[in-house]
């Protein structure tokens, strides 16, 4: 039988929630927190229905969960519309001239849209929607800049009960043809181009390319962002501005049952195909809605800024419709963090007097590559909480941001969660639990996280293993769009009734979660099973280490060696000498068996645009073969090509 995953990185430090922060939080103590997740457990209808009370209903539910594994139905029998309750609930007070977006464009435009604002132009383009033939159920992509249209062509949708599948703007024509064909789209919402590096990227001429040869779609709508050339093939594509000439700002959000598709939203497959998660309209809501209020410990004056792209789930449910649904104010920016320079991100905290910042552990990891002087020119006093999501953070990576970004003062919620679940899964809760460097801490109200061994029994404290969720919860995935076996397989198959994560994990004797790394990722060195996650936080915790990835290459006598690409920080020369340090700071951190076979420096890693490390692309080059497979995330491919050729 297949050992478990054995866990050897030891975090001492603990800070406590502080009592200022406290005392005016929503959840306030760890007493609260532990009241009201044991009543969300046991008696999880009455938590989740108490939470959707406080959303709009066009018809109450009659039942809260429907439950026959592996398919849920939240809300049974209820109907509501996910832009009535991101934009029309807030008009009726002092929130209809609240700031509902702060959008900042890579050159440096700026526009704020009013909760009364966005919702005129929600409801022009959703009658947009409607003239050019879409209708609720019909599916539609959206490929455009980071910029306020994508959220009024999202919530246009939602409006009139069409499904959205956004597509990310860095994505190629193959990406947008596959996603149309699963999808059997009809329409596609997308831009003449988008800023990137101060380059234009040219949106409009990759939708051409992937309508080539016939697809499903009758309509492109085109928002003019650019201004760079491009063709409009009549008949087929308009204009968006000149759309909204012929349409006014009357149009009702439609009901829709709780089980209405909201979203599509394809994820990379390990087959290469990507799956379609499907998300639903009432129990995604109030999954999403909770969450944004009790994680970020939202209040009314908050400035929140979740820097994802909304071509991500993490822009889906916390940039558009969680900080939407809730009242905030969020904050969406279009470019890079280092364009012009890498103190893009400080400027904008200090100018809009942020206060809620949200990013990625690989965001952070080049803040502390590029050099704290850039943070040095700009006030950052206007934060108060801090958040981390996309993959566990390394311990000093986390004790970075709390020192240098938080100025010590700021709690940091690391946030565990998947495209799959929807919704935050594990986290800090600010004002009521205490964290560690590199944990995602204690389960969200009404999610039941245990860790397995491979026959599906729960494992001891500091026994590492397989991530599993026990019961259904409101934001969870309905299925994969089309294909309810591959949806039962992937997910419900292995520990039956349970909802695989595909992560191993551990637990501490505090309870906490420590997120070890994809399964897939689990290296097997000497009949050793080691996560990747805690050899390549022991390497970044080297004061010269910026950025670490662990791989595994076929090794005939350990059955798999370890193989680690290291990008050092600015200024650091790359030695064999200074590879022999490594080797043996692994060691001293986690023990000999880690210590990698291999060191190889890398100025930078292979990366999706959303940030991830892609190690399926390193394993390959550790393994000396040939980059196969789909590499269309890529986010620079030059840096394949860099390691490829790379000197041992």
């Amino acid at each position: 039988m297949e050992k478990n995953i054995e866990s050897h990185l030891k975090e001492t430090r603990v800070f406590k929630p502080a009592r200022a922060f406290a005392k005016n939080a929503r959840v306030g103590s760890l007493e609260d927190y532990r009241r009201m997740y044991r009543e969300s457990i046991r008696q999880p209808e009455k938590f989740w229905a108490r939470e959707a009370r406080e959303l709009r209903w066009q018809k109450p539910w009659k039942k809260v969960l429907e439950w026959k594994a592996p398919f849920a139905k939240w809300f049974v029998g209820g109907k509501l519309n996910v832009a009535e309750n991101c934009l029309d609930r807030h008009l009726q007070g002092p929130r209809r001239n609240k700031a509902a977006i702060i959008w900042e464009g890579e050159p440096g435009d700026k526009r704020i849209l009013t909760y009364q604002q966005l919702h005129r132009e929600v409801c022009r383009f959703a009658n947009v929607l409607k003239r050019n033939k879409i209708r609720k159920g019909d599916r539609v992509i959206i490929y455009l800049p980071a910029i306020p249209e994508a959220a009024i062509a999202m919530l246009a949708c939602a409006r009139i009960g069409a499904v959205h599948s956004v597509v990310f703007g860095g994505f190629s024509a193959d990406s947008i043809r596959d996603r149309i064909a699963d999808c059997g789209a009809t329409a596609v919402i997308t831009a003449d181009g988008g800023f990137r590096r101060g380059a234009v990227v040219p949106l409009k001429h990759n939708v051409d390319e992937a309508l080539q040869g016939g697809t499903t779609i009758r309509r492109v709508i085109v928002f003019r962002r650019a201004g760079n050339e491009i063709h409009i093939e009549e008949g087929r594509d308009v204009w968006w501005h000149r759309e909204l000439e012929y349409v006014d700002a009357h149009c009702p959000a439609v009901p829709l049952d709780s089980e209405h598709p909201l979203y599509i939203l394809y994820t990379s497959g390990s087959t290469g195909k990507p799956k379609g998660i499907l998300h639903t309209t009432g129990g995604y809501l109030v999954g999403i809605y909770s969450s944004t209020k009790y994680v970020f410990d939202l209040r009314e004056d908050d400035i929140y800024w979740c820097t994802a792209d909304i071509g991500w789930v993490t822009g889906h449910s916390y940039v558009v419709y969680g900080p939407l649904a809730a009242g905030a104010t969020t904050v969406m920016y279009e470019g890079a963090p280092n364009w012009p320079e890498p103190d893009r991100f400080w400027r904008i905290i200090e100018e809009y007097a942020v206060s809620i910042l949200y990013t990625a552990p690989t965001a952070i990891r080049a803040f502390i590559r590029w050099g704290d002087q850039w943070l040095k020119k700009h006030d950052l006093s206007s934060l108060r909480l801090l958040g981390t999501v996309g993959e566990p953070i390394n311990p000093e990576a986390w004790m970075w941001y709390h020192e240098k970004i938080g100025g010590g003062r700021c709690p940091i919620v690391d946030t565990w969660w998947q495209t799959e679940t929807g919704a935050i899964m594990i986290t800090p809760l600010p004002g009521a639990i205490p964290t560690k460097p590199g944990s995602a801490t204690l389960p969200f109200f009404g999610v039941d996280p245990v860790i397995v061994d491979q026959r599906g029994r729960e494992v001891g404290p500091n026994v590492g293993g397989k991530l599993i969720v026990r019961r259904p919860w409101p934001a969870m995935l309905r299925n994969i769009y089309g294909d309810k076996g591959r949806y039962q397989k992937q997910y419900w198959s292995e520990f039956k009734g349970n909802y695989l994560t595909g992560d191993g994990a551990r637990r501490d004797r505090d309870g906490y979660f420590w997120i070890v790394g994809r399964i897939d990722d689990v290296l097997n060195v000497a009949g050793h099973r080691l996560g990747t996650s805690e050899i390549e936080s022991a390497l970044v915790s080297h004061p010269k280490v910026a950025e670490a990835a662990a791989v595994g290459r076929p090794d005939e006598l350990k059955g798999q060696g370890v193989v680690v690409f290291v990008t050092l920080k600015s200024g650091v020369n790359p030695t064999p000498s200074l590879k022999k340090e490594l080797r043996g700071h692994v060691g001293t951190h986690i023990g000999a068996i880690a210590k990698p076979d291999e060191v190889r420096f890398a100025e930078a890693l292979p990366k999706t645009r959303s940030g991830k490390i892609m190690r399926r692309l390193l394993k390959e080059i550790a393994a000396g073969r040939t980059v196969t497979g789909d590499t269309t995330t890529l986010e620079d491919f030059s840096v394949l090509a860099k390691l490829g050729s790379a000197e041992e």
